[in-house]
């Protein structure tokens, strides 16, 4: 069964400390950071990411979706909140799988519990991250003792032929 996440972006770069900083400078970087984050938890957890952020502030007539890797990044459009589009996102994802959202918009949490949704609040959505980042460490990264050096794992007629062009020798 397929997994889904709905962020709030701006909820949760308002929520995280990591971003307390970038978002007095420069909300946009803010914005891209996040992305980057959520695309790497995607990759390690597995599940196909929504990040929404609201654009109804913004003379922009319709909304903009961006697909990176596996995440989607979605603007809305004028005049429409994040909280609308997440609540009609949430619906439509229903059908196919089950579906987390992370927010800490109590009026929010509310709805998508309503709706079958799960709900993560920011600090649940950043451990978890964490949590998984540090899982695939210990599964994925595996330390290589300092005197393995790659011409030790080559077979001699390869570490042979290296050595000649190494030297000018071919």
């Amino acid at each position: 069964m397929k997994e889904f996440l709905v962020v709030d972006g701006y909820n949760i770069i308002h929520a995280w400390p990591e971003f307390e900083k970038l978002r007095e400078s420069s909300l946009e970087h803010a914005r891209y950071r996040l992305i980057c984050i959520l695309a790497n938890y995607s990759h390690l957890s597995g599940q196909k990411i929504f990040i929404v952020f609201d654009a109804h502030q913004v003379k922009n007539p319709s909304e903009s979706i961006e697909t990176t890797d596996t995440i989607d990044v979605i603007y809305t459009k004028q005049g429409e909140t994040a909280d609308a589009f997440i609540e009609s996102l949430v619906g439509r994802l229903l059908n196919e799988g089950t579906v987390y959202v992370a927010t800490s918009d109590w009026a929010e949490q509310v709805i998508i519990f309503g709706r079958g949704a799960f709900r993560l609040t920011p600090a649940e959505l950043l451990a978890e991250i964490n949590r998984t980042k540090q899982e695939s460490e210990i599964h994925y990264v595996r330390s290589v003792p300092a005197d393995s050096y790659l011409e030790n794992f080559l077979l001699e007629r390869v570490r042979s032929e290296l050595e000649k062009r190494r030297r000018g020798k071919n």
